[in-house]
């Protein structure tokens, strides 16, 4: 396990100040003389849009017939925002979401394909060379890329150690390995107010059954859709075992979490004893140094990979999921060269979205960067990510998401029994996969 010191805070220190000499922003031929307005929707993040603004403004201050309109929208609310956008068809130039909420896009020819010259690539082969085995492949179509990666997230445990040490536990000893050691930890660790939970062990990253819900069944051997692409819900008795771990972990089992409590990651870096564990991704970091310093620079924090079940047949991290920036094919050919030499430009500072946003950008430069290694239990996300796979994505991605929330949280708050909830699960994703 990778040691917090503050020598590794000076040591990011010194390397985030080097990063800030970034090189000049290219003066694009094609866009020369030349007015065009872009406009750029993406997810709100307070640390993100300063540093995408400044790349913006140094990007037009070099093209100076170039207009960016930057837009932030609350997480939850973008995708809904850019779907009713497209609908109208009038949908941003450049837009950012989840992958499983893009690809809709994508399917549906909505996406205009990477524009190699202005990205500064010679064609897909060399863009693909530039990331990690397997990040470019779900944007690609008939040898077309339709998107650039602005981060590839994988979710570990972040650990509260003076909650552990408050319950009678050694956090350096006694951090969970496995979910059954999760429910233990948890029972010891949990506070109640009559039924009311004041002080949670761990908790999931309820509605996101996709990303953190499905590694638990395929670490027993179960599958969301077979090989075949076809049939859904494969192996009843693994997704029986976690629906049942859910029900138990619920209200009306140990009382230990439920979906109606605030956000374990948002209680987690406020340091206020309200929660020990929290599934997070490396991007944490630079939210908690920015709400909570102290903590931060404290010793009293830590990373732990995702747990895997104690009779595993194999082992599943995490999935990760992406945030891909990609172009609308309505705009204007020139306002596609524009947006491509853009996010081109935005996209080569992966150190720096990194040292001040905690954003990891999949590329191999980043991921040998001392800027990267110098992240605190960067190599617990990097040992995970590398055993992982990508968050199931296609074109009902989300409409699958909403049945697994609907299977799980049925059992949790409503008292459905297991397999009621895995038959009726079973019967929703099928009729999914069938409308595609």
């Amino acid at each position: 396990m990778q040691r917090f010191t503050r020598a590794t805070l000076f040591s990011l220190a010194a390397i985030l100040a080097a990063a800030t000499a970034f090189a000049q922003a290219p003066a694009v031929p094609e866009l020369k003389g030349k007015s065009v307005e872009i406009t750029i929707w993406t997810h709100e993040d307070a640390n993100r849009a300063p540093l995408e603004k400044g790349y913006i403004a140094e990007f037009t201050a070099a093209n100076p017939g170039v207009k960016v309109n930057y837009v932030t929208y609350p997480s939850g609310k973008i995708r809904e925002i850019v779907t009713t956008g497209f609908a109208a068809n009038q949908g941003p130039t450049i837009f950012n979401l989840e992958l499983f909420d893009e690809y809709p896009f994508l399917a549906n020819g909505r996406v205009a394909p990477v524009d190699f010259k202005m990205v500064g690539v010679k064609n897909a082969k060399e863009l693909e060379a530039k990331y990690l085995p397997g990040m470019i492949a779900p944007v690609m179509d008939g040898g077309k890329v339709y998107g650039l990666p602005l981060e590839l997230t994988n979710w570990c445990i972040y650990l509260n150690k003076k909650i552990f040490r408050d319950a009678g536990l050694d956090p350096d000893k006694d951090w969970p390995k496995t979910w059954e050691e999760v429910m233990a930890v948890s029972e010891r660790i949990v506070q109640r107010n009559g039924q009311i939970i004041t002080r949670r062990g761990f908790d999931f990253r309820y509605p996101y059954y996709l990303t953190s819900v499905v590694p638990m069944v395929e670490q027993l051997g179960g599958e969301l859709i077979a090989k075949d692409g076809k049939t859904a819900i494969v192996g009843d008795a693994a997704w029986l075992k976690v629906l049942s771990y859910f029900r138990e972990f619920g209200p009306n089992g140990k009382n230990l979490g439920s979906p109606t409590y605030t956000a374990a990651r948002n209680l987690f870096d406020l340091d206020k004893n309200e929660v020990a564990m929290s599934l997070s991704g490396l991007y944490q970091e630079a939210r908690m140094k920015a709400k909570n310093p102290a903590f931060y620079e404290s010793k009293d924090w830590m990373v732990i990979p995702f747990p895997q079940w104690k009779d595993a047949k194999k082992r599943v991290p995490n999935n990760y999921y992406g945030h891909y920036y990609m172009v609308n094919a309505q705009a204007s050919k020139l306002e596609q060269q524009a947006a491509w030499a853009l996010l081109g430009y935005m996209l080569s500072h992966g150190e720096e979205y990194l040292a001040k946003v905690a954003v990891v950008q999949p590329t191999k430069a980043l991921m040998e960067s001392p800027t990267f290694k110098s992240m605190p239990y960067s190599n617990v996300f990097a040992t995970d990510m590398a055993a992982a796979h990508m968050v199931y994505y296609g074109a009902s991605s989300s409409k699958i998401d909403a049945a697994l929330k609907e299977a799980f949280e049925s059992v949790m708050l409503a008292g459905v029994e297991p397999q009621k909830a895995l038959e009726k699960l079973r019967k929703d994703v099928a009729a999914i996969l069938a409308e595609e």
